[in-house]
């Protein structure tokens, strides 16, 4: 017979053993979390990251570091083809924890094989025309990464739907603006002349893309629009790692698909990326600018005269060589 003292010691045994078992339940539970954290942490996670266009066959990728390529489609809902409006070159060294970043310019005067002479803007067109729109978009990327000479290892794109619904769901976006824009070519006929002052304005996403695409009114045309996407891409930025957007940003990164058109980062990818930006000093990042001349030019493709830009190949290399 089971006397009060032994049912005390079984008890006790019990208990003891409920407890290694929660403990045992809580450092597996515990451990995995560390451990995916630790696969997220973006100097683990993009340590040896996929190589999507070499850029120069000599060029070897530091470790630790990644290069994104921001592109915008001038393509409509209803369109089937559009083009490279806006391109951004994005250098993120995990290790000392710094960006750099660069526009080139969509204009700039390119040798298509097989076409001739164009703007780069026509690649995605070209190629999207004859082959699809996912060979647009990566023929448009292996021809800036072989422009450059650098690699790319991440593309995102995005389209004006795609822009201004990604700031609507952030809500007005903090953006300071370099100089007075006058909206001369606006996606809607109601901002046509519309002005936006030079300072800090809290802009919707309708203004945002009106923004990032005006060029004719601004110092410097392309390059003018240049730094207003820069500035975009930053008030963006600092936006979404805002407090109170941060325990949505697993819930944003699932609606990526709203906002982009085609991407090669998968989920866990942007994930990780998001971590990496709140470490990242925005108001620090350093932007470059390729210098370049406009330049009336006949283009092969169009078989007409049109405006284009003609890099400087000695700013170019120089410029490239803080993206290797």
């Amino acid at each position: 017979m089971e006397t009060r003292s032994h049912r005390r010691t079984n008890r006790r045994k019990f208990l003891k053993r409920l407890l290694y078992s929660v403990l045992a339940i809580v450092i597996i539970v515990g451990g995995g979390v560390a451990f995916a954290y630790y696969k997220l942490s973006p100097a683990n996670h993009f340590k040896a990251s996929k190589v999507i266009s070499p850029g120069s066959s000599n060029v070897k990728p530091k470790t630790g570091t990644v290069n994104f390529l921001l592109l915008g489609s001038d393509q409509r809902k209803g369109d089937k083809l559009g083009h490279t409006d806006s391109i951004l070159l994005i250098h993120v060294d995990f290790n000392t924890n710094k960006i750099s970043a660069v526009s080139i310019p969509r204009d700039t005067r390119i040798n298509v094989p097989g076409y001739g002479y164009t703007k780069l803007t026509s690649v995605q067109y070209i190629e999207q025309a004859d082959k699809g729109p996912k060979d647009g978009i990566v023929a448009a990327v292996q021809t800036i990464s072989q422009m450059t000479g650098v690699p790319i290892n991440y593309y995102a794109e995005t389209n004006y739907g795609g822009l201004k619904s990604m700031v609507d769901v952030l809500g007005k976006v903090e953006i300071s603006v370099p100089f007075d824009v006058t909206f001369t070519h606006p996606w809607y006929k109601e901002d046509k002349d519309m002005v936006i002052k030079k300072g800090t304005q809290q802009l919707d996403g309708k203004m945002v893309t009106e923004l990032v695409h005006e060029r004719d009114s601004v110092p410097g045309t392309d390059f003018g629009r240049q730094k207003l996407q820069e500035r975009a891409l930053v008030g963006i930025a600092k936006t979404a790692m805002k407090p109170q957007h941060i325990a949505d940003l697993p819930s944003l990164i699932k609606q990526s698909s709203n906002f982009l058109t085609d991407t090669n980062m998968s989920q866990t990818d942007m994930l990780s990326f998001g971590l990496a930006v709140k470490k990242l000093d925005l108001a620090h990042i350093k932007y470059y600018q390729i210098k370049g001349t406009s330049q009336t030019m006949y283009d092969d493709i169009l078989q007409r005269d049109n405006d284009q830009v003609v890099l400087d190949q000695t700013s170019l290399e120089e410029t490239m060589s803080h993206f290797k």
